[in-house]
C-alpha cells in the first residue's frame, strides 16, 4: 500500500475579520511610444484573495479615472503570454468588478481612515508615473505611519526608492524588500528587444545606503514581510504576497 494511501488528514477554514484595503495602480502613460498601465495578475489575484478573506476592496489610481492592463500581461492579447490568466479575464468581463477600471479613485479623494491596508501593484507605468507623484508618496507614508500595512508589489515597490517619513526619513531606511530585480528586467528587455526602462528598482536600491534589497530567483514567487511593510518580487509572487498580507490583518 502506498504512503499516500495511509495519510488521513483535516482541514478547517479560517474565519477572517472583515477588513478595508485600498489597491492602487498606475495610470495610463506611454513607454517606448506604446500604452502602459499595470500588470494584471499583480491587481487581480491580491483582489480576489481579499474578497475570499471576506475583505473590502477599493480600487484607486494616482488621478483616479480609466485605468488599463499592461498589453502585455492582459489575457485578452492575442497569443499573448498570460491568456491563462482567467482571474485577470473574469475580473475585466465582470460586471461590477471589470466597470471599477473605467473609473477608479482618485488617491486625492481617499481618507487612510477608512483602510487597513494599502496594496499597490507594479507594471510598465509605475516608474514613469510613480516616481514624481509626491501626493501618492506621502499617501503611502501616511499608511504606514498610522499602523496600517503597506504592501507593494513588483514595479509598485518603486515607491520605496522615493517614499519619506514624516521626519525625512525614507520609509524603506532599515527595511528588507524586495522587487523587479534587474535580472528580470535584463531578461523582459531580451523578449522586447530594446531597453524599456531608463532606471532599475535594484539598482536605485543599492545606493541608497541604511537599506536592504533581497532578491529571490528569477521569475520565481517570492516576498518578504518587514513588519507592516509587505512587498513581493513580481507577478508570480502576487498570491503570496496576498497571502502575508491576510496574516498580517489577521494579528
Amino acid at each position: 500500500m502506498a504512503a499516500s494511501d495511509l495519510k488521513l488528514e483535516t482541514r478547517i477554514g479560517v474565519k477572517h475579520k472583515p477588513r478595508r484595503i485600498l489597491s492602487i495602480v498606475s495610470n495610463t502613460t506611454q513607454l517606448k511610444g506604446f500604452p502602459v498601465g499595470f500588470f494584471a495578475e499583480e491587481m487581480t489575484r491580491a483582489f480576489l484573495m481579499f474578497l475570499e478573506a471576506g475583505h473590502h476592496v477599493d480600487l484607486a489610481s494616482p488621478d483616479g479615472g480609466k485605468v488599463m492592463f499592461d498589453t502585455h500581461s492582459d489575457p485578452r492579447t492575442p497569443n499573448g503570454a498570460y491568456s491563462d490568466d482567467l482571474i485577470s479575464l473574469g475580473f475585466v468581463h465582470h460586471q461590477k468588478f471589470g466597470a471599477l477600471l473605467e473609473n477608479t479613485l482618485s488617491i486625492s479623494n481617499v481618507s487612510i481612515n477608512d483602510y487597513d491596508a494599502v496594496w499597490v501593484a507594479g507594471g510598465g507605468g509605475p516608474l514613469l508615473t510613480f516616481r514624481d507623484n509626491r501626493s501618492l508618496h506621502h499617501l503611502i507614508a501616511q499608511f504606514y505611519e498610522n499602523g496600517k500595512i503597506v504592501a507593494l508589489i513588483c514595479h509598485g515597490s518603486s515607491l520605496l526608492l522615493w517614499t519619506r517619513l514624516s521626519d525625512g526619513k525614507l520609509l524603506a531606511e532599515g527595511k528588507n524588500w524586495t522587487g523587479f530585480t534587474d535580472e528580470e528586467e535584463d531578461e523582459v528587455n531580451t523578449a522586447f528587444g530594446m531597453k524599456l526602462n531608463e532606471y532599475t528598482i535594484q539598482s536605485e536600491a543599492a545606493g541608497m545606503g541604511d537599506t536592504r534589497f533581497i532578491c529571490g530567483a528569477a521569475n520565481q514567487p517570492f516576498a518578504i514581510r518587514d513588519g507592516r511593510l509587505i512587498t513581493g518580487q513580481q507577478q508570480y509572487s502576487s498570491a503570496l504576497t496576498a497571502a502575508l498580507v491576510i496574516e498580517a490583518l489577521d494579528e
